[in-house]
């Protein structure tokens, strides 16, 4: 893991604001110790969750996206370190592994013009650059036991964890994505929008349940491709369900339950599902930040939930003034995720 920036016990106390009376994750939450082997640290700590940022928007250009994805990770650590440690949310179920180093691959792709047909193809390799690490990462991650719960970059990261997980469980996963967007797109090379496709096509994704997609911003040819594999690929629409009215959430739910929870599955959260949030792809129209919570709920009191993935929120491209909003939805959602896994117990 040689692309690991692993988090440190000073940068936890750089996070975290310390207050007489009070405890914070940031006091409880565990580090991999300075020159002690990840691998061997990750099997034998007692830390359940695995917090992993992947501080990108490689991807998101490649897609012809807004960048700003890469600001959500730390947003989201500063935010994470300082919810209280309570009998509800207990910091010391969390290991906070570290980040992608990715400057290498962001400076390379500063200058380069996703409009260009050349230039979107290099994009797209640097993102096939990605996906290996991530992989590997994931893959020794679950290998050890833990769940991951990754943060920050592009919905392009979907591969990595897929790929990853279903190496170290020895057979393809399944995955629900709470999305506006289906993300399987032609293999026309690597972007935020052909995550799924990839890794389905590479054997590593069983099935896939799009939930809560917006009519609007989907393609024909999509539809017509998930129409043909209707065994193994499902969607419903954010249209039906709130506009409409003609599905219910919480049916749709266990609908969508039913057809992954038998197998082990991905817990995939795109923000720009959500109204307001700062993100590559920006809505007014969406789920709210309630409904959202209630999903994560839902879908991870299972045993099979094998990892939550939190993506496409871009701090950077909202109000400067409100810019850890982003971090702090994720906070929730993260301790929504443990939450649910806990009851299991």
């Amino acid at each position: 893991m040689e692309k690991l920036i692993p988090f440190t016990v000073h940068d936890l106390a750089r996070v975290t604001n310390f207050r007489s009376g009070e405890v914070k994750f940031g006091e409880k939450m565990q580090t991999i110790p300075k020159d002690a082997d990840i691998a061997t640290f990750l099997k034998e700590c007692d830390a359940k969750f695995v917090l992993l940022g992947v501080p990108e928007d490689i991807g998101v250009r490649a897609n012809y996206g807004r960048p700003g994805a890469a600001s959500a990770w730390e947003s989201a650590i500063k935010s994470i370190a300082n919810i209280q440690h309570n009998r509800f949310n207990k910091g010391s179920s969390i290991l906070v592994l570290g980040h992608l180093n990715v400057e290498e691959e962001m400076k390379a792709v500063e200058s380069l013009d996703f409009n260009n047909i050349d230039e979107r193809k290099e994009l797209s390799k640097w993102v096939e650059k990605i996906d290996k690490e991530v992989s590997h990462i994931i893959f020794t991650i679950v290998k050890a036991g833990k769940i991951p719960i990754v943060i920050g970059g592009g919905h392009n990261n979907a591969y990595g964890n897929i790929k990853g997980t279903a190496l170290a469980k020895g057979k393809a996963i399944n995955a629900i994505n709470f999305d506006a967007h289906s993300d399987f797109r032609i293999l026309e090379g690597r972007h935020s929008g052909n995550g799924f496709s990839y890794a389905f096509e590479e054997g590593f994704l069983k099935k896939y349940f799009v939930f809560g997609l917006h009519e609007s911003y989907t393609s024909k040819s999509v539809l017509h491709e998930i129409k043909k594999l209707e065994d193994r690929v499902r969607i419903n629409t954010y249209d039906e369900i709130n506009i409409r009215k003609q599905k219910d959430f919480r049916q749709e739910m266990e609908k969508a339950y039913t057809f992954i929870k038998n197998d082990f599955y991905g817990v995939e959260i795109d923000l720009d599902s959500i109204p307001n949030i700062p993100s590559s792809a920006m809505t007014l129209s969406g789920f709210s930040v309630e409904e959202l919570r209630q999903f994560i709920h839902f879908f991870s009191q299972n045993e099979n939930a094998a990892y939550l993935h939190i993506c496409e929120g871009a701090p950077d491209l909202g109000d400067e003034k409100n810019s850890h909003l982003v971090g702090k939805l994720i906070g929730y959602l993260v301790t929504d995720f443990i939450k649910a896994k806990s009851e299991l117990e």
